[in-house]
């Protein structure tokens, strides 16, 4: 039974637990910025290939105690790393740390990278080169206050990455992220959804991926694939019964709409390019002016967080307005507003049934859930 670390996005740790769990993984638990999990190599796999929520899932290697940064070489020249993966394979090495007392962690890199490289070339005579920009292997250390662990990436490029090419405008979201949100809105394939400021899409692509029970690994390669212990006909049965799975492409109740032609241009493009073309519809559209096709449904936006000077202002003018547009249209429908601006309910003039905190990347953020009953919001 191995170990893995799984990270994820602040705030969708519990989510992502499930997620694990249902992939069979066992001794879950959930911290800060991930799950700590256990599982054969299938469990492994099946968590890269159909976790819409992790960014990589990372193979426990070592832990151990350290004082200095040799220490933590030595740490890392006691393992075997030939038996993990070959020296013609590149590397790089990544560290990150909570409360680390040593003054330079790209030293603390360097160390780990010499140790590596000096166990090839103790056991093997030679040395892999390194490739920091697309390795085909990655060391990840983690620093706690006194304690060193050691992981090999099993995933390679951060999970977020579907494997389809993307059209983007202005400050996308994160695919995990994204895919988190729509699990917290609670929607439920079959039921109508609309993003009414689409940017390129991602809400829709996921939504539409989640409909289809397509899993989000289908069409892209994974860094276990280049390990030693790489177990092709388990991968291969994997693959082959998610693809089994997945639901033929049919039309569904999923709708974008943006003020921003280029916007709608790039989310067509995106659902075209990703083989989604013709499921969701996407529009040309002010969202103060838009009424719903169906008496309820989910409504699920990423406004601008008005991060440029006069955006700000801007902003607080649109919201009073947004606000009058949802009491206006939008009565029996589930509202949720993903934002970095925490003025929004009070200047929506509407009162939310729900704050999540959530993080994209270092921002703090807000998932904001407002129910949009007939006649008032206001509660008698």
């Amino acid at each position: 039974m191995n170990q893995y670390f799984a990270i994820c996005p602040r705030g969708l740790e519990n989510l992502l637990l499930e997620e694990l769990r249902a992939v069979g993984a066992e001794d879950l638990r959930a911290t800060h910025g991930g799950v700590l999990f256990a599982g054969d190599w299938s469990v492994c796999y099946r968590a890269n290939l159909e976790s819409r929520l992790a960014t990589r899932i990372l193979w426990h290697i070592v832990k151990g105690p350290y004082a200095k940064e040799e220490d933590i070489y030595r740490l890392a020249l006691r393992q075997l790393w030939p038996n993990h993966f070959a020296v013609t394979r590149t590397l790089r090495v990544v560290t990150t740390a909570i409360k680390c007392p040593l003054k330079s962690l790209d030293y603390v890199t360097l160390r780990v990278k010499d140790a590596v490289c000096d166990r090839f070339r103790e056991d093997c005579g030679e040395r892999p080169n390194i490739d920091t920009r697309h390795p085909d292997v990655s060391v990840h250390v983690f620093l706690s206050e006194n304690e060193c662990t050691l992981y090999l990436d099993t995933s390679g490029q951060p999970l977020w990455q579907r494997g389809f090419r993307k059209a983007s405008v202005d400050a996308p979201l994160k695919e995990n992220l994204a895919a988190g949100i729509l699990k917290m809105t609670g929607w439920q394939p079959g039921q109508p959804l609309i993003d009414p400021m689409c940017g390129s899409g991602t809400f829709l692509l996921e939504a539409v991926q989640m409909a289809l029970d397509r899993a989000p690994g289908l069409d892209r390669g994974f860094a276990f694939e280049l390990l030693k212990r790489f177990e092709a006909l388990t991968w291969a049965s994997i693959r082959a019964a998610a693809e089994a799975r997945a639901k033929p492409a049919a039309p569904l109740d999923i709708r974008g709409v943006d003020i921003d032609e280029r916007a709608v241009r790039a989310t067509r493009r995106n659902l075209q390019e990703a083989g989604f073309g013709g499921i969701a519809t996407v529009d040309h559209g002010d969202l103060l002016e838009i009424q719903p096709l169906n008496e309820q449904g989910v409504l699920l936006a990423n406004p601008p967080y008005g991060e440029r000077i006069g955006e700000q202002d801007e902003l607080a003018a649109f919201y009073p307005l947004l606000g009058s547009a949802l009491k206006r249209h939008w009565a029996g429908w589930n509202c949720f507003f993903f934002t970095a601006d925490l003025r929004l309910p009070k200047l929506l003039g509407l009162k939310p049934s729900r704050k999540t905190p959530l993080f994209n990347g270092p921002l703090e953020c807000r998932l904001f859930e407002i129910r949009m009953v007939a006649g008032s919001n206001r509660r008698h």
